[in-house]
């Protein structure tokens, strides 16, 4: 019965529909994990695709049954890659972009520019000029800066920019201190008193058309009181067209992980909304991890196991060059052997191959008799593992793999030695 309860936990973690074929090897969009690695090489981020759709729907399904005048905007840095891009704009969601790179991936993606939410709290005149031509919706202004060069840039187009000021209330949830962005301090928006004089100045601009507020106070946030927070502090500056009310809501990474669901995490926002914001305004958020964090699997080839001085480490193909959110935040992650992932396991650390000895995928996980040659299956890294992939140690960044209905395409290459010499000059 334990044995089937820890099946029934480890299955949990990964995209719904998961499951395990009869020789007891998962199995992902309907696609043995044997046939991925085989097909693509280890390391390999595998995402199911009717995964992130259907958190899509239940996110902008569930925004427009509780507030009708409503948008849920996908927070692109979660995963900047033009195929979830493309997905998510198929899904009629908006697209939250933080730099001219994100804004250009989602201009080919064939996203809707009216739909665009620029984000930054450094924007550059390139990339303000960029989302000015390419007709983005909405620009968030961080700071007086935003404002000074958006009417320059504007002055010389005649046309009118639609803009929300980034509000800084005061807000700290519990969560890692760097993905922490509402206290007091932080690097991003005006802390009140400022907000309100960017909103006074806004409203006397020829150029810039004050559409109304945005607040955003982390990510992984596992409680919704912080969201309820937010939504009040924004009341309290005025009536606008348009709340923006960012995203954050967490991921279940480990099996003691209790997010709140979508619907739990609306039912918050839009309660306190109804209360406090006018009837007739536009509501967006802005979900990005909890969108697409729990429909990616990063599959890994067990390059060598080492016992001795009570440690058993499990040495991997890849590591912090394809997830730093361990190094980074400290992220807690599960992990399996792919091929027999349900039996007992021995405590082990689940390590990369990069030189350093923060390079840990997991420390502490149970491992069903490890050894090289084993294919391992880490769940809930469809998130940031893809944005903060790097080249260290020379390391070449791993393909992303989609998997749907029994099928399987890549949508990013495996990159190669020649890609990492081609900015090189002689």
């Amino acid at each position: 019965m334990a044995a089937t309860q820890a099946a029934r936990e480890l299955v949990g973690l990964f995209p719904p529909g998961t499951g395990v074929d009869h020789s007891g090897a998962l199995v992902l969009g309907g696609v043995p994990v044997s046939e991925l690695a085989e097909a693509y090489g280890t390391p390999a981020l595998v995402v199911d695709e009717a995964a992130i759709r259907a958190r899509a729907r239940r996110y902008a399904d569930g925004l427009a049954a509780r507030w009708p005048n409503s948008r849920a905007t996908f927070a692109s840095k979660a995963f900047p890659c033009t195929a979830v891009y493309r997905l998510l704009a198929e899904e009629g969601l908006g697209i939250d972009v933080a730099g001219g790179g994100e804004l250009t991936l989602a201009l080919a993606a064939g996203a809707d520019p009216a739909g665009l939410v620029v984000h930054g709290n450094a924007k550059t005149d390139e990339e303000l000029r960029l989302a000015v031509e390419a007709g983005a919706g909405t620009v968030v202004i961080d700071n007086f800066d935003d404002i000074d060069n958006l009417e320059r840039i504007l002055a010389t187009t005649r046309g009118e920019q639609g803009v929300l000021v980034r509000v800084t209330p005061g807000i700290r949830p519990d969560t890692h201190e760097a993905v922490s962005t509402g206290q007091s301090g932080s690097k991003f928006g005006l802390p009140v008193p400022q907000a309100r004089e960017a909103i006074a100045r806004l409203r006397g601009s020829e150029r810039l058309r004050l559409d109304g507020v945005h607040v955003h106070v982390g990510s992984q946030i596992l409680d919704t009181e912080p969201f309820v927070r937010a939504v009040e502090a924004v009341a309290d500056l005025g009536e606008f067209a348009v709340y923006d009310l960012g995203g954050g809501l967490g991921s279940r990474y480990t099996y003691a992980d209790r997010p709140p669901t979508v619907e739990e995490y609306l039912d918050a926002v839009i309660d306190v909304a109804k209360r406090l914001l006018p009837a007739d305004a536009r509501i967006l958020i802005e979900p990005g991890r909890s969108m697409v964090a729990e429909a990616g699997v990063s599959l890994y080839r067990v390059v060598s196991v080492k016992r001795g001085d009570g440690h058993t480490f499990v040495a991997v193909d890849g590591g912090m060059g394809d997830n730093l959110e361990v190094s980074l935040y400290q992220q807690r992650f599960e992990a399996a052997i792919a091929t027999r992932p349900t039996g007992q396991g021995e405590p082990c650390r689940l390590v990369g191959r990069h030189c350093e000895s923060g390079d840990t995928l997991s420390a502490g996980v149970p491992l069903q008799d490890p050894r090289r040659g084993d294919l391992i299956a880490v769940p809930v890294t469809g998130a940031y593992t893809y944005a903060l992939s790097n080249n260290y140690n020379g390391a070449c960044r791993p393909p992303v793999v989609f998997v749907r209905g029994g099928a399987h395409r890549a949508v990013v290459r495996r990159e190669t030695y020649d890609d990492l010499m081609r900015r090189d000059l002689p």
